[in-house]
């Protein structure tokens, strides 16, 4: 008589690792009984609770509640339209490096190197056109082209030093941090190039239903990235590997590959983001994203996403961003002195940070 041995604890995870990242559950409340399984209340009444304690919800009342303390301290000035649209312009380089950042902490890892990348990139898309020299669309391609690539490349330079090297996420990306920049103004000697085709100066003064391109950028890179981690294998894959790395390798995904691939997407964005700030500013910025990381960090913490992995979404970054954004923009109009600046988004970092905490331990003890 043959006998059947139990499934190891391990193998039970991974085949329920393996069901999560090909379907989806209806993880509800189920009463059982000797007919069919019933729901314990309706699914529209699940999602509106659900959608009620979210911390993207929450923020964006906070977010709220921010807007209009700022428009009574200064109501001249900050909810203008040309203020809006300026906020709007500050925060879309960092939304595009948010989303990159996004997917790397759902994984459980952390990119401290954006800030860097993106000015590496907006350095050799500046030394891209100056070096061709013709003043037309073909040089901006070829800057833009460059500036990707360059990020493409950072990135998965980081992502081979921790899936291979097995140095850790944070190290890693703390000495590229340093490293990327430090090349940079290697690149310039340390000045800033200026000397840019005025293809590039138009269209930075160019406006699609009354807002730059670079927002519609913005907008396209949230939306599509939004969708990606929502409704496809990848992302689902992502939500995986931060839950648990090591049920996800016993269920067959390619961790070390796929931890990769985010790094890549992570670098180019910020690729991206460095030829955007070159077409903003219409110079490089060697010294104009130092703390780029911090806030980007600060906004999708703020938005939900986990230092730990396994939790957030690119609509809750994006709200996070945006309380980074007017914090600071805030802070300007009513007079506060920039030191003060950091030292507030610092102490919110530290706060969000202490929040996840607290909401970890409350979802370990359930």
């Amino acid at each position: 008589m043959s006998t059947t041995e139990p499934a190891s604890p391990n193998t039970q995870a991974a085949k329920k690792v393996t069901a999560a990242s090909t379907m989806e559950f209806d993880e509800s409340p189920r009463l059982v009984g000797t007919g069919p399984t019933v729901s314990a209340r309706p699914q529209w009444e699940r999602s509106f609770r659900q959608l009620r304690s979210s911390t993207p919800v929450y923020m964006f009342g906070v977010m709220i509640a921010l807007f209009v303390a700022f428009s009574v301290l200064a109501p001249d000035a900050f909810p203008t339209f040309a203020n809006v649209r300026n906020m709007l312009m500050d925060g879309s380089t960092l939304l595009v490096l948010a989303v990159g950042v996004t997917y790397v902490m759902i994984a459980g890892g952390i990119d401290l190197s954006v800030g860097s990348v993106l000015v590496f990139a907006n350095v050799a898309a500046a030394k891209t056109m100056t070096a061709i020299g013709a003043d037309n669309a073909w040089s901006i391609i070829a800057g833009a082209l460059v500036a990707i690539a360059c990020g493409l490349a950072w990135g998965i330079f980081n992502g081979l030093c921790i899936t291979k090297l097995r140095v850790p996420a944070l190290i890693t990306t703390l000495g590229t941090l340093g490293a990327v920049l430090g090349l940079a103004n290697v690149l310039v000697d340390g000045n800033d190039i200026s000397d840019l085709p005025s293809t590039l100066i138009s269209l930075t003064s160019s406006r699609i239903l009354g807002l730059s391109p670079l927002i519609w950028v913005a907008v396209i890179v949230v939306i599509i990235g939004a969708a990606v981690l929502s409704l496809t294998r990848f992302g689902r894959h992502t939500f995986v590997i931060g839950s648990n790395e090591e049920a996800a390798r016993r269920a067959g995904i390619h961790v070390d590959r796929h931890q990769i691939k985010l790094y890549a997407l992570s670098g180019t964005l910020a690729g991206l983001a460095g030829l955007m700030s070159l077409i903003r500013f219409d110079t490089t910025t060697l010294s104009g994203h130092t703390t780029d990381f911090l806030a980007v960090i600060t906004g999708v913490v703020l938005g939900g996403i986990s230092l730990f992995g396994g939790v957030g979404s690119v609509w809750g970054a994006v709200v996070g961003i945006f309380i980074s954004t007017m914090l600071i923009n805030g802070f300007t109009i009513t007079g506060v002195q920039p030191f003060w600046q950091q030292v507030a988004i610092g102490f919110i970092l530290i706060a969000a940070v202490y929040i996840d905490q607290l909401k970890r331990r409350s979802r370990d003890r359930v």
